[in-house]
């Protein structure tokens, strides 16, 4: 069947991986379907021990969600004070923050693309700072070096939320994932999903990795059993399939540079990538292009008003790009 519920359509709108979960994940769904009468919890807990294997924590430092969607809801109920974010940046912690009655402080980016992190520092008074790296919609990283002093030096009562979502997709030596600092800092949250290289997005998988007392902070806000018994085995055999992100961040990489250098060769230059989507720069409206998108059955992302002229795209596979880039020459000629 087509993965889209209206055919013909492309989706390159929503940072989906389009080649899908590991082959070894897909077999252990129906393999688990005679548990799929029980409470998750069992499978919950071997996933945890598992990703604290991966990532070196123990595994009262996990916390399950929902995808990091319910890891970001959580944390914006959790922690009083206002959310300092950047301008742009992926919206649904703010969308939650407000229907709290948070302040949000936003913190434009710099010219560079990255968090404008001596701004976040003097904005963020107690509270949740939320650092996306990448960042959603840029595909922008902030450098390693800024990002550890950032979180060395601000204050302990100001908890600290960094979503490495797009993680798997960085080759720079300019970044670095932060929970290795975990264990120095307990106002320290990094939040993780199954939904981009691990290709899992609808079946709702993610995770926190923290100090003990913050997870124990944060579990109050928690929805029991979130995380469903199949999306719980997908995720298992996911991590132990060891080729499948090294081939994704390949494939990734590879389809990003045929799209970006046609791009470029037609006059439109994009922020340099380190994620499964790319910000070009149309130098003209976006909304127009995303219309005439729409109307030749290519979806793209949507208008994002800090940066009204860049179109987000998702890298998709080679012909769903072929046909974008098609569609894309029609409508802007």
């Amino acid at each position: 069947p087509t993965d889209s519920p209206v055919s013909g359509l492309v989706r390159l709108n929503s940072n989906e991986n389009p080649f899908g979960p590991s082959a070894k994940a897909l077999q252990a769904i129906p393999d688990a379907y005679p548990v799929a009468c029980r409470y998750p919890d069992d499978h919950a807990d071997l996933l945890i021990d598992a990703l604290a294997k991966e990532n070196s924590v123990t595994a009262n430092q996990i916390l399950l969600g929902a995808g990091s969607g319910e890891i970001l809801k959580i944390c914006a109920n959790a922690f009083d004070g206002p959310l300092v974010v950047a301008d742009p940046t992926f919206e649904a912690i703010v969308a939650h923050a407000k229907v709290r009655g948070s302040e949000v402080i936003k913190v434009s980016l710099t010219d560079t693309f990255a968090h404008d992190l001596p701004k976040m520092t003097a904005a963020a008074k107690g509270g949740l700072v939320y650092l996306c790296n990448p960042n959603n919609p840029t595909a922008s990283i902030t450098p390693k070096s800024e990002v550890r002093d950032f979180i060395t030096t601000l204050p302990p009562e100001t908890m600290i939320l960094v979503d490495e979502a797009y993680h798997h997709y960085v080759e720079s030596d300019d970044y670095e994932s932060v929970i290795p600092l975990i264990k120095d800092h307990p106002n320290l949250i990094v939040a993780r999903t199954f939904s981009k290289i691990y290709g899992m997005a609808g079946m709702r998988c993610g995770f926190a990795i923290a100090q003990p007392a913050t997870i124990a902070r944060m579990q109050p806000h928690q929805l029991s059993d979130s995380v469903n018994i199949l999306a719980l085995v997908a995720a298992r055999e996911s991590l132990a399939d060891t080729a499948h992100v090294p081939d994704g961040r390949k494939l990734n990489a590879a389809t990003r540079k045929f799209v970006t250098d046609a791009l470029a060769k037609d006059g439109f230059e994009s922020i340099p990538s380190h994620a499964n989507f790319v910000m070009v720069n149309l130098k003209r409206p976006v909304v127009p292009v995303i219309q005439a998108m729409k109307e030749r059955q290519i979806k793209i992302g949507r208008l994002f008003p800090a940066f009204p002229e860049h179109l987000r795209l998702t890298i998709g596979r080679k012909s769903e790009m072929e046909a974008f880039l098609k569609a894309f020459r029609e409508g802007m000629a």
